[in-house]
């Protein structure tokens, strides 16, 4: 194989993975929890959270932690797409993403 031709599948390759990045940056991802909900896109970044009506003074600490585990859900997905999308191009490169 010549040096150019190694090129040209290096630039494709770049091409796919820059493609899948945006693909799941557009994505967005929900998590529930019994008090709330969190959406995040794929970009790890939080978009909403909605927090239900039934909740009283006493269940804020309940909710804190409601919160925490939604976010990290929402955001674990927004990671585990991202790796799915883009494992095909480093698989081989071991720490690539």
């Amino acid at each position: 194989m010549n040096i150019q031709m190694l090129m040209q599948q290096a630039n494709k390759m770049k091409k796919d993975m820059e493609k899948a990045q945006e693909e799941v940056s557009k994505m967005t991802f929900t998590a529930k929890q019994p008090l709330v909900e969190v959406t995040v896109n794929g970009d790890k970044k939080v978009l909403d959270v909605k927090i239900s009506d039934n909740i009283s003074q006493d269940d804020i600490e309940v909710l804190q932690d409601m919160i925490l585990l939604a976010m990290n859900d929402a955001l674990k997905q927004a990671s585990d797409t991202m790796e799915q999308k883009l494992g095909k191009f480093s698989s081989g490169i071991p720490g690539l993403f």
